[in-house]
Protein backbone atom coordinates (compact mmCIF):
# COMPACT_ATOMS: atom_id res chain seq x y z
CA UNK A 1 0.00 0.00 0.00
CA UNK A 2 2.76 2.47 -0.39
CA UNK A 3 1.11 4.37 -3.10
CA UNK A 4 -1.76 4.78 -1.41
CA UNK A 5 0.32 6.39 1.45
CA UNK A 6 2.48 8.00 -1.05
CA UNK A 7 -1.61 9.95 -2.61
CA UNK A 8 -2.58 10.45 1.16
CA UNK A 9 0.87 12.30 2.02
CA UNK A 10 0.20 14.68 -0.93
CA UNK A 11 -3.32 15.00 -0.30
CA UNK A 12 -2.99 16.28 3.36
CA UNK A 13 0.43 18.53 1.81
CA UNK A 14 -2.31 20.00 -0.79
CA UNK A 15 -4.74 20.60 1.69
CA UNK A 16 -2.39 22.65 4.02
CA UNK A 17 -1.54 24.66 1.39
CA UNK A 18 -4.65 25.12 0.16
CA UNK A 19 -5.48 26.16 3.97
CA UNK A 20 -2.61 28.67 4.15
CA UNK A 21 -3.54 30.49 0.84
CA UNK A 22 -7.20 30.74 1.93
CA UNK A 23 -6.10 32.12 5.66
CA UNK A 24 -3.66 34.51 4.06
CA UNK A 25 -6.94 36.26 2.11
CA UNK A 26 -9.27 36.52 4.92
CA UNK A 27 -6.22 37.80 7.25
CA UNK A 28 -5.17 41.05 7.58
CA UNK A 29 -2.01 42.94 6.26
CA UNK A 30 0.17 41.89 9.30
CA UNK A 31 -0.24 38.06 9.14
CA UNK A 32 -0.03 37.76 5.22
CA UNK A 33 3.43 37.60 5.35
CA UNK A 34 3.16 34.69 8.05
CA UNK A 35 0.81 32.62 5.52
CA UNK A 36 2.56 33.12 2.95
CA UNK A 37 6.34 31.15 4.37
CA UNK A 38 3.90 28.65 5.58
CA UNK A 39 3.16 27.77 2.21
CA UNK A 40 6.48 28.50 0.81
CA UNK A 41 7.98 26.09 3.55
CA UNK A 42 4.66 23.04 2.77
CA UNK A 43 5.80 23.86 -0.78
CA UNK A 44 9.60 22.95 -0.30
CA UNK A 45 8.78 19.78 1.36
CA UNK A 46 6.59 18.89 -1.58
CA UNK A 47 9.56 19.14 -3.92
CA UNK A 48 11.65 17.72 -1.09
CA UNK A 49 9.66 14.25 -0.97
CA UNK A 50 9.18 14.33 -4.62
CA UNK A 51 12.91 14.81 -5.16
CA UNK A 52 13.47 11.73 -2.59
CA UNK A 53 10.92 9.34 -4.56
CA UNK A 54 11.59 10.01 -7.99
CA UNK A 55 8.30 9.31 -9.71
CA UNK A 56 6.92 10.86 -12.86
CA UNK A 57 3.17 11.05 -11.68
CA UNK A 58 4.66 12.99 -8.02
CA UNK A 59 6.52 15.40 -10.17
CA UNK A 60 3.65 16.33 -12.66
CA UNK A 61 1.65 16.49 -9.19
CA UNK A 62 4.40 18.79 -7.42
CA UNK A 63 4.01 20.57 -10.89
CA UNK A 64 0.66 21.39 -10.55
CA UNK A 65 0.94 22.84 -6.94
CA UNK A 66 4.16 24.94 -8.13
CA UNK A 67 1.96 26.52 -11.44
CA UNK A 68 -1.27 27.22 -8.67
CA UNK A 69 1.33 29.56 -6.74
CA UNK A 70 3.15 31.25 -9.67
CA UNK A 71 0.14 31.75 -11.17
CA UNK A 72 -1.46 33.73 -8.15
CA UNK A 73 1.95 35.48 -7.20
CA UNK A 74 3.49 36.11 -10.58
CA UNK A 75 0.79 36.47 -12.98
CA UNK A 76 3.00 38.00 -15.99
CA UNK A 77 5.98 35.67 -15.68
CA UNK A 78 3.54 32.67 -15.32
CA UNK A 79 1.71 33.77 -18.84
CA UNK A 80 5.33 33.51 -20.30
CA UNK A 81 5.81 30.01 -19.28
CA UNK A 82 2.25 28.70 -21.33
CA UNK A 83 4.49 28.31 -23.98
CA UNK A 84 6.25 25.01 -22.37
CA UNK A 85 2.72 23.89 -22.28
CA UNK A 86 2.45 24.02 -26.04
CA UNK A 87 5.56 22.74 -26.95
CA UNK A 88 4.60 19.28 -25.29
CA UNK A 89 1.69 19.13 -27.19
CA UNK A 90 3.20 19.52 -29.90
CA UNK A 91 5.28 16.95 -29.71
CA UNK A 92 2.40 14.55 -28.29
CA UNK A 93 0.60 15.36 -31.41
CA UNK A 94 3.24 14.48 -33.31
CA UNK A 95 3.22 11.20 -32.03
CA UNK A 96 0.01 9.91 -31.08
CA UNK A 97 -1.36 8.95 -35.24
CA UNK A 98 1.77 6.73 -35.74
CA UNK A 99 1.55 5.16 -32.48
CA UNK A 100 -2.10 4.29 -32.98
CA UNK A 101 -0.86 2.94 -36.95
CA UNK A 102 1.56 1.04 -35.52
CA UNK A 103 -0.03 -0.49 -32.42
CA UNK A 104 -3.41 -1.66 -34.23
CA UNK A 105 -1.70 -2.81 -37.15
CA UNK A 106 0.61 -5.35 -35.30
CA UNK A 107 -2.45 -5.96 -32.94
CA UNK A 108 -5.24 -6.88 -35.86
CA UNK A 109 -2.79 -8.10 -38.60
CA UNK A 110 -0.33 -10.11 -36.16
CA UNK A 111 -2.28 -11.52 -33.51
CA UNK A 112 -6.18 -11.39 -34.53
CA UNK A 113 -9.02 -11.83 -37.22
CA UNK A 114 -12.10 -10.02 -38.82
CA UNK A 115 -14.52 -12.40 -36.95
CA UNK A 116 -12.80 -11.34 -33.79
CA UNK A 117 -12.15 -7.47 -34.56
CA UNK A 118 -16.32 -7.49 -34.80
CA UNK A 119 -16.46 -8.80 -31.82
CA UNK A 120 -14.27 -5.93 -30.41
CA UNK A 121 -15.59 -3.19 -31.98
CA UNK A 122 -19.70 -4.09 -31.20
CA UNK A 123 -18.90 -4.65 -27.40
CA UNK A 124 -16.80 -1.69 -27.45
CA UNK A 125 -19.39 0.61 -28.90
CA UNK A 126 -22.19 -0.67 -26.86
CA UNK A 127 -19.93 -0.48 -23.78
CA UNK A 128 -19.59 3.34 -25.10
CA UNK A 129 -23.20 4.06 -25.33
CA UNK A 130 -24.06 2.21 -21.67
CA UNK A 131 -21.67 4.41 -19.31
CA UNK A 132 -21.96 7.69 -21.26
CA UNK A 133 -25.86 7.74 -21.11
CA UNK A 134 -25.70 6.97 -17.45
CA UNK A 135 -23.59 9.89 -17.46
CA UNK A 136 -25.66 12.31 -19.20
CA UNK A 137 -27.94 11.46 -16.17
CA UNK A 138 -25.84 11.34 -13.10
CA UNK A 139 -25.01 15.47 -14.64
CA UNK A 140 -28.72 16.05 -15.17
CA UNK A 141 -29.52 14.75 -11.39
CA UNK A 142 -26.70 16.76 -9.83
CA UNK A 143 -28.04 20.08 -11.46
CA UNK A 144 -31.34 19.46 -10.56
CA UNK A 145 -29.79 19.16 -6.83
CA UNK A 146 -27.67 22.09 -6.35
CA UNK A 147 -29.82 24.19 -8.97
CA UNK A 148 -26.14 26.06 -9.53
CA UNK A 149 -27.44 28.07 -11.87
CA UNK A 150 -31.23 29.64 -10.02
CA UNK A 151 -30.15 33.34 -8.99
CA UNK A 152 -27.14 33.27 -10.77
CA UNK A 153 -26.12 36.87 -12.45
CA UNK A 154 -23.53 37.48 -14.48
CA UNK A 155 -22.55 38.62 -17.44
CA UNK A 156 -19.73 37.20 -20.21
CA UNK A 157 -16.87 39.71 -20.57
CA UNK A 158 -15.90 41.13 -24.13
CA UNK A 159 -13.32 38.49 -24.40
CA UNK A 160 -15.96 35.81 -23.74
CA UNK A 161 -18.29 37.37 -25.94
CA UNK A 162 -15.74 37.13 -29.01
CA UNK A 163 -14.38 33.49 -28.37
CA UNK A 164 -18.30 32.29 -28.40
CA UNK A 165 -19.16 34.21 -31.12
CA UNK A 166 -16.24 32.31 -32.86
CA UNK A 167 -16.99 28.88 -31.89
CA UNK A 168 -20.52 29.38 -32.47
CA UNK A 169 -19.98 30.06 -36.36
CA UNK A 170 -19.37 25.95 -36.25
CA UNK A 171 -23.12 25.51 -35.62
CA UNK A 172 -24.00 27.01 -38.67
CA UNK A 173 -22.16 24.30 -41.01
CA UNK A 174 -23.50 20.99 -39.41
CA UNK A 175 -21.20 18.08 -40.61
CA UNK A 176 -22.26 14.90 -41.11
CA UNK A 177 -20.55 13.09 -37.89
CA UNK A 178 -20.87 9.32 -39.82
CA UNK A 179 -19.24 10.43 -42.60
CA UNK A 180 -16.51 12.59 -40.93
CA UNK A 181 -15.42 9.65 -38.94
CA UNK A 182 -13.72 8.12 -42.72
CA UNK A 183 -10.85 9.40 -43.87
CA UNK A 184 -10.33 10.87 -47.29
CA UNK A 185 -6.48 11.78 -46.87
CA UNK A 186 -4.51 9.92 -44.47
CA UNK A 187 -2.07 12.99 -44.61
CA UNK A 188 -4.49 15.25 -43.92
CA UNK A 189 -5.99 13.01 -41.09
CA UNK A 190 -2.90 12.91 -39.29
CA UNK A 191 -2.73 16.90 -39.57
CA UNK A 192 -5.55 17.33 -38.54
CA UNK A 193 -5.02 15.49 -35.71
CA UNK A 194 -8.65 12.92 -36.68
CA UNK A 195 -7.75 9.72 -34.19
CA UNK A 196 -11.09 8.26 -35.48
CA UNK A 197 -9.80 8.61 -39.07
CA UNK A 198 -6.51 7.80 -37.90
CA UNK A 199 -8.47 4.36 -36.27
CA UNK A 200 -10.29 3.73 -39.10
CA UNK A 201 -7.44 3.81 -42.05
CA UNK A 202 -4.94 1.72 -39.64
CA UNK A 203 -7.95 -1.30 -39.42
CA UNK A 204 -8.42 -1.04 -42.85
CA UNK A 205 -4.68 -0.89 -43.38
CA UNK A 206 -4.42 -4.20 -41.13
CA UNK A 207 -7.11 -5.96 -42.75
CA UNK A 208 -4.91 -5.44 -46.04
CA UNK A 209 -2.24 -7.03 -44.25
CA UNK A 210 -3.92 -10.23 -43.15
CA UNK A 211 -5.17 -10.63 -46.78
CA UNK A 212 -1.82 -10.50 -48.63
CA UNK A 213 -0.93 -14.24 -49.51
CA UNK A 214 3.05 -13.06 -50.11
CA UNK A 215 4.39 -13.76 -46.76
CA UNK A 216 7.28 -12.31 -47.40
CA UNK A 217 5.91 -8.78 -47.71
CA UNK A 218 3.24 -9.32 -44.92
CA UNK A 219 6.13 -10.32 -42.39
CA UNK A 220 7.86 -7.59 -44.04
CA UNK A 221 5.55 -4.61 -43.15
CA UNK A 222 4.71 -6.29 -39.47
CA UNK A 223 8.17 -6.31 -38.92
CA UNK A 224 8.76 -2.37 -39.73
CA UNK A 225 5.03 -1.99 -37.57
CA UNK A 226 6.52 -4.09 -35.04
CA UNK A 227 9.38 -1.65 -34.78
CA UNK A 228 7.80 1.12 -35.10
CA UNK A 229 5.72 0.66 -32.26
CA UNK A 230 8.59 0.02 -29.94
CA UNK A 231 10.28 3.36 -31.30
CA UNK A 232 7.08 5.15 -30.47
CA UNK A 233 6.88 3.91 -27.06
CA UNK A 234 10.66 4.69 -26.42
CA UNK A 235 9.74 8.40 -28.07
CA UNK A 236 6.75 8.58 -25.42
CA UNK A 237 9.70 8.03 -22.30
CA UNK A 238 11.40 10.79 -24.29
CA UNK A 239 8.48 13.13 -24.32
CA UNK A 240 7.25 12.26 -20.79
CA UNK A 241 10.73 13.75 -19.46
CA UNK A 242 9.21 17.13 -20.24
CA UNK A 243 5.85 16.56 -18.81
CA UNK A 244 6.15 18.01 -15.42
CA UNK A 245 7.21 21.37 -17.22
CA UNK A 246 4.71 21.47 -19.45
CA UNK A 247 1.86 20.83 -16.79
CA UNK A 248 3.77 23.50 -14.86
CA UNK A 249 3.17 26.07 -17.71
CA UNK A 250 -0.33 25.43 -18.52
CA UNK A 251 -1.64 25.57 -15.01
CA UNK A 252 0.28 28.67 -14.23
CA UNK A 253 -0.59 30.26 -16.87
CA UNK A 254 -4.45 29.71 -17.16
CA UNK A 255 -4.27 30.70 -13.20
CA UNK A 256 -2.82 33.42 -14.78
CA UNK A 257 -5.30 34.22 -16.74
CA UNK A 258 -8.48 33.44 -14.84
CA UNK A 259 -8.14 35.17 -11.26
CA UNK A 260 -10.49 34.49 -8.92
CA UNK A 261 -12.94 37.20 -9.31
CA UNK A 262 -15.38 35.24 -11.67
CA UNK A 263 -15.08 32.63 -9.40
CA UNK A 264 -17.06 33.47 -6.35
CA UNK A 265 -19.86 34.01 -9.17
CA UNK A 266 -19.62 30.61 -10.68
CA UNK A 267 -18.07 28.47 -7.84
CA UNK A 268 -21.69 26.26 -7.49
CA UNK A 269 -21.60 25.17 -11.03
CA UNK A 270 -17.88 24.16 -10.66
CA UNK A 271 -18.14 22.46 -7.06
CA UNK A 272 -21.21 20.68 -9.15
CA UNK A 273 -19.43 19.95 -11.52
CA UNK A 274 -16.43 18.32 -9.70
CA UNK A 275 -18.48 16.32 -6.91
CA UNK A 276 -21.09 14.87 -9.68
CA UNK A 277 -17.82 13.54 -11.51
CA UNK A 278 -16.55 12.39 -8.46
CA UNK A 279 -20.19 10.67 -7.76
CA UNK A 280 -19.80 8.95 -11.29
CA UNK A 281 -16.29 7.34 -10.67
CA UNK A 282 -17.06 6.30 -7.10
CA UNK A 283 -20.82 5.39 -8.01
CA UNK A 284 -20.53 3.89 -11.52
CA UNK A 285 -17.07 3.53 -12.35
CA UNK A 286 -15.54 1.20 -9.53
CA UNK A 287 -18.67 -0.91 -9.20
CA UNK A 288 -18.12 -1.53 -12.92
CA UNK A 289 -14.76 -2.31 -12.07
CA UNK A 290 -15.33 -4.70 -9.06
CA UNK A 291 -18.26 -6.25 -11.29
CA UNK A 292 -15.73 -7.10 -14.01
CA UNK A 293 -12.88 -7.79 -11.13
CA UNK A 294 -10.58 -5.83 -12.66
CA UNK A 295 -7.24 -5.49 -9.84
CA UNK A 296 -8.42 -2.07 -8.78
CA UNK A 297 -4.98 -0.86 -6.52
CA UNK A 298 -2.80 -2.05 -9.81
CA UNK A 299 -5.13 -0.35 -12.51
CA UNK A 300 -5.15 3.02 -10.55
CA UNK A 301 -0.89 2.78 -10.13
CA UNK A 302 -1.23 2.52 -13.96
CA UNK A 303 -3.91 5.17 -14.53
CA UNK A 304 -2.82 7.92 -12.14
CA UNK A 305 -0.27 9.12 -14.56
CA UNK A 306 -2.43 9.91 -17.59
CA UNK A 307 -5.46 11.13 -15.57
CA UNK A 308 -3.01 13.46 -13.67
CA UNK A 309 -1.51 14.43 -16.98
CA UNK A 310 -4.59 15.21 -18.53
CA UNK A 311 -5.97 17.01 -15.72
CA UNK A 312 -3.09 19.31 -15.87
CA UNK A 313 -3.21 19.83 -19.52
CA UNK A 314 -6.91 19.52 -20.06
CA UNK A 315 -5.90 17.63 -23.29
CA UNK A 316 -6.91 14.12 -23.98
CA UNK A 317 -4.33 14.18 -26.26
CA UNK A 318 -1.39 14.70 -23.68
CA UNK A 319 -2.62 11.69 -21.57
CA UNK A 320 -2.89 9.50 -24.78
CA UNK A 321 0.45 7.70 -25.24
CA UNK A 322 0.95 7.48 -21.85
CA UNK A 323 -2.69 5.63 -21.25
CA UNK A 324 -2.15 3.08 -24.07
CA UNK A 325 1.71 2.69 -22.49
CA UNK A 326 0.73 1.72 -19.02
CA UNK A 327 -2.71 -0.25 -20.10
CA UNK A 328 -0.18 -2.72 -21.98
CA UNK A 329 1.85 -2.79 -19.26
CA UNK A 330 -0.96 -3.10 -17.26
CA UNK A 331 -1.42 -6.36 -18.94
CA UNK A 332 -4.39 -5.43 -21.59
CA UNK A 333 -3.79 -7.19 -25.56
CA UNK A 334 -1.78 -4.78 -27.73
CA UNK A 335 -4.77 -4.65 -30.56
CA UNK A 336 -7.58 -3.76 -27.32
CA UNK A 337 -5.41 -1.14 -26.53
CA UNK A 338 -4.57 0.16 -30.03
CA UNK A 339 -8.46 0.12 -30.92
CA UNK A 340 -10.85 0.87 -27.87
CA UNK A 341 -8.42 3.87 -26.28
CA UNK A 342 -8.53 5.80 -29.48
CA UNK A 343 -12.06 5.48 -30.32
CA UNK A 344 -13.09 5.87 -26.89
CA UNK A 345 -11.16 9.11 -27.77
CA UNK A 346 -14.42 10.00 -29.31
CA UNK A 347 -17.21 7.76 -28.02
CA UNK A 348 -16.78 7.18 -24.50
CA UNK A 349 -16.66 11.03 -23.48
CA UNK A 350 -17.81 10.14 -19.67
CA UNK A 351 -16.66 13.84 -18.35
CA UNK A 352 -17.40 15.55 -21.10
CA UNK A 353 -21.26 14.00 -21.79
CA UNK A 354 -21.87 14.43 -17.85
CA UNK A 355 -20.66 18.34 -18.18
CA UNK A 356 -23.23 18.60 -21.36
CA UNK A 357 -26.22 17.82 -19.89
CA UNK A 358 -25.31 19.86 -16.26
CA UNK A 359 -24.11 23.08 -18.10
CA UNK A 360 -27.10 22.67 -20.60
CA UNK A 361 -29.69 22.90 -17.45
CA UNK A 362 -27.25 25.26 -16.04
CA UNK A 363 -27.84 28.22 -18.82
CA UNK A 364 -32.06 27.07 -18.52
CA UNK A 365 -31.57 28.07 -14.97
CA UNK A 366 -29.64 31.00 -15.23
CA UNK A 367 -32.06 32.74 -17.71
CA UNK A 368 -35.19 31.80 -15.20
CA UNK A 369 -36.75 28.84 -17.36
CA UNK A 370 -37.97 25.81 -15.61
CA UNK A 371 -37.57 22.79 -17.55
CA UNK A 372 -40.06 19.75 -17.18
CA UNK A 373 -38.27 16.15 -16.42
CA UNK A 374 -39.65 15.41 -20.01
CA UNK A 375 -37.80 18.27 -21.37
CA UNK A 376 -34.71 17.30 -19.60
CA UNK A 377 -35.16 13.86 -20.95
CA UNK A 378 -35.74 15.11 -24.48
CA UNK A 379 -31.85 16.91 -23.93
CA UNK A 380 -30.66 14.04 -22.66
CA UNK A 381 -31.57 12.21 -25.51
CA UNK A 382 -30.31 14.42 -28.24
CA UNK A 383 -26.62 14.75 -26.56
CA UNK A 384 -26.62 10.89 -26.82
CA UNK A 385 -26.44 11.45 -30.36
CA UNK A 386 -24.53 15.00 -30.58
CA UNK A 387 -21.94 14.41 -28.21
CA UNK A 388 -20.03 11.46 -29.98
CA UNK A 389 -17.47 11.44 -32.61
CA UNK A 390 -16.74 15.33 -32.43
CA UNK A 391 -13.56 15.26 -30.07
CA UNK A 392 -11.26 16.82 -33.33
CA UNK A 393 -13.78 19.42 -33.64
CA UNK A 394 -11.99 22.76 -31.31
CA UNK A 395 -14.23 24.10 -28.98
CA UNK A 396 -16.15 20.87 -29.23
CA UNK A 397 -17.93 20.86 -25.84
CA UNK A 398 -19.01 24.60 -26.56
CA UNK A 399 -20.14 24.23 -29.78
CA UNK A 400 -22.37 21.36 -28.92
CA UNK A 401 -23.97 23.14 -25.61
CA UNK A 402 -24.28 25.97 -27.69
CA UNK A 403 -26.11 24.10 -30.15
CA UNK A 404 -28.41 22.47 -27.71
CA UNK A 405 -28.94 25.47 -25.77
CA UNK A 406 -30.06 26.95 -29.39
CA UNK A 407 -33.23 24.01 -29.42
CA UNK A 408 -34.23 24.96 -26.12
CA UNK A 409 -34.97 28.17 -27.86
CA UNK A 410 -32.63 30.04 -25.84
CA UNK A 411 -30.23 32.65 -26.32
CA UNK A 412 -26.92 30.33 -27.32
CA UNK A 413 -24.82 33.41 -26.40
CA UNK A 414 -25.88 33.23 -22.96
CA UNK A 415 -23.54 29.98 -22.69
CA UNK A 416 -20.51 32.11 -23.21
CA UNK A 417 -20.59 32.92 -19.11
CA UNK A 418 -19.34 29.45 -18.58
CA UNK A 419 -16.17 30.05 -20.93
CA UNK A 420 -15.43 32.27 -18.04
CA UNK A 421 -14.66 28.45 -15.63
CA UNK A 422 -14.25 26.35 -18.56
CA UNK A 423 -10.50 25.45 -17.87
CA UNK A 424 -11.32 24.88 -14.59
CA UNK A 425 -14.11 22.67 -15.29
CA UNK A 426 -12.08 20.81 -18.65
CA UNK A 427 -9.38 19.61 -16.48
CA UNK A 428 -11.92 17.59 -14.73
CA UNK A 429 -13.99 16.36 -17.35
CA UNK A 430 -10.77 15.74 -19.25
CA UNK A 431 -9.27 13.16 -16.54
CA UNK A 432 -12.80 11.57 -16.18
CA UNK A 433 -12.49 10.93 -19.60
CA UNK A 434 -9.55 9.49 -19.56
CA UNK A 435 -9.86 7.37 -17.17
CA UNK A 436 -12.89 5.59 -18.26
CA UNK A 437 -11.09 4.90 -21.83
CA UNK A 438 -8.22 3.21 -19.30
CA UNK A 439 -10.87 1.23 -17.68
CA UNK A 440 -12.90 0.56 -20.63
CA UNK A 441 -9.46 -1.28 -21.98
CA UNK A 442 -9.63 -3.45 -19.48
CA UNK A 443 -13.72 -4.43 -19.70
CA UNK A 444 -13.15 -5.32 -23.01
CA UNK A 445 -9.99 -7.39 -22.92
CA UNK A 446 -11.32 -9.33 -19.65
CA UNK A 447 -14.47 -10.29 -21.84
CA UNK A 448 -12.17 -11.14 -24.98
CA UNK A 449 -9.96 -12.85 -22.64
CA UNK A 450 -7.06 -11.10 -23.78
CA UNK A 451 -6.09 -9.39 -20.18
CA UNK A 452 -3.17 -10.95 -18.43
CA UNK A 453 -1.98 -9.33 -15.57
CA UNK A 454 1.63 -8.82 -15.70
CA UNK A 455 3.31 -10.18 -13.08
CA UNK A 456 5.69 -6.75 -12.53
CA UNK A 457 4.20 -4.59 -10.54
CA UNK A 458 4.03 -1.40 -12.53
CA UNK A 459 6.02 1.86 -10.53
CA UNK A 460 4.40 4.78 -10.90
CA UNK A 461 3.54 6.35 -7.25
Amino acid sequence: MKWLSSMFTYVSLFMLFGFFFYAESVMGASSKMMFQVARYIALAWIFFITYKRKKLSLWIFSSMILAVEVGIDFPAFALETERFGKIFLRLVKSLVSPLIFATLVVGIAGHSNIKQLGRIGLKSIVYFELVTTVALFVGLLAINVSKAGVGVHVEASAANKDKSAELLEQTHAPKDHFVEIFPENIAKSIHDNQVLQVVIFSVIFAIGIGMVSNLTHKQRMLNFCESLSEVMFKFTDIVMYIAPLAVFGALASTVAKSGTDILLNLMKLVGTLYVSLVVFVVGVLLPIAFFAKVPIRRFIKAAIEPVTLAFATASSEAALPKAMENMEKLGVSKKIVAFVIPTGYSFNLDGTTLYLSLATVFVAQMSGVDLSIGQQISICLVLMLTSKGVAGVRGASFVILAGTVASMGLDPEKASVILAVDALMDMARTSVNVLGNCLASVIIAKSEKEFTLSPKEIELV
